[in-house]
């Protein structure tokens, strides 16, 4: 039988103030993060917390800027050809990543991925391009 989940233990602004974060970051909150930080706002709500404050230190460390910091995390997701890797070259990107970054990201994760690494990671490239120049032309048009 299907059972309803528990109330929320965390106050909502306490959550909008940890997934805030990630608007922050890439503009939204993805999808499996805010499912993570519903659910465990009900069940666990203190596990969560630790979660985000590990996130935050590690996500964010003291010798890198944030541009840096993404462009790193995009290059270690796209050798595992991880979906996650196009959340991280966004993130780059609105901290300043250049296409050229971008690109020589995806060039050394070709060097020692291949070809498939290449091929995702220009395709994420292509599709944020696209993004960004529909987003362009939709403000002008305004």
């Amino acid at each position: 039988m299907a059972e309803a989940l528990p109330e929320r233990q965390m106050s909502e602004e306490e959550l909008q103030r940890l997934r805030s974060v990630y608007v922050d970051l890439v503009g939204f909150v993805p999808p499996r993060i805010e499912a993570r930080t519903e659910l465990l706002s009900r069940l666990d709500p203190e596990g969560l917390r630790m979660q985000e404050e590990m996130r935050r230190h590690f996500m964010y460390p003291r010798c890198f800027d944030t541009k840096t910091a993404q462009l790193m995390l995009f290059g270690m997701l796209l050798m595992n050809l991880q979906d996650a890797a196009k959340l991280h070259a966004i993130a780059a990107r609105r901290a300043g990543a250049t296409w050229e970054e971008l690109s020589a990201v995806v060039g050394l994760a070709f060097l020692f991925r291949g070809l498939s690494a290449a091929n995702y990671g220009f395709q994420i490239l292509q599709e944020m391009a696209q993004s960004e120049a529909g987003s362009v032309e939709a403000t002008q048009r305004r």
